[in-house]
């Protein structure tokens, strides 16, 4: 009787410990996935073609439509503000109400969506300068909302409007530590995309990379 009632009790524990497991939410993704490997990278970036920038006078932002609905009533923005956040509440708008998301180009944590920037890893003006001039349409608008590489990053405000079109060579994160990572990024994004990089970029992207 005692056994029977002790396994009894054992198969209830394990029971609420499986709920209370299941009902914990999914810690948010940190970082953007399929960032490559330090080793990836460099053969990357040593492979992309090296070619100054064209086209920069015939940029238009609206060439690259964004954001655009991905699911249900969630635009792209919203969806990486979901994605890389921590306890991110949002409305039936799916507009976030609550929660906090890390800024990695500055480290700083921010608790109000208001605060916090959907960067384009390599912006729209760079990528436009180095090839997407040539794009259709809407390979410009699957570039400008792609969840599946490393190109959207939620990040401070200011940080991404002082970023604004600047590549490595003259921009790159105050949080040193990052650099490795950002590089990475960037590299990966202009390599999935067959984007060039000019001269100073490269030798920026490779300086990052000794970081690593």
């Amino acid at each position: 009787m005692v056994r029977t009632l002790r396994a009894a009790i054992a198969v209830a524990a394990t029971t609420v410990a499986t709920l209370a497991v299941t009902l914990v939410a999914t810690p948010a993704q940190a970082t953007p996935p399929n960032i490559p490997s330090y080793a990836t990278a460099v053969s990357r970036l040593n492979s992309l073609t090296v070619a100054a920038e064209s086209h920069g006078s015939t940029y238009n932002r609206d060439l690259f439509p964004h954001w655009i609905t991905i699911t249900g009533a969630c635009n792209t923005r919203e969806q990486v503000l979901k994605r890389d956040g921590s306890g991110v509440v949002v409305n039936s708008s799916c507009a976030a109400t609550s929660g906090s998301w890390y800024s990695p180009y500055d480290g700083a944590t921010w608790t109000a969506a208001s605060d916090v920037d959907i960067d384009h890893m390599v912006p729209l003006a760079e990528a436009w300068a180095s090839g997407a001039w040539s794009w259709t349409t809407a390979r410009r608008q699957t570039y400008a909302n792609d969840l599946g590489g490393p190109e959207l990053w939620a990040v401070t405000d200011n940080v991404n409007q002082s970023k604004s079109d600047q590549d490595p060579a003259t921009w790159q994160p105050s949080l040193a530590s990052f650099r490795c990572t950002y590089a990475r990024a960037w590299i990966q994004v202009k390599y999935f995309y067959s984007l060039s990089v000019d001269s100073a970029e490269k030798s920026a992207l490779n300086g990052m990379l000794a970081t690593c």
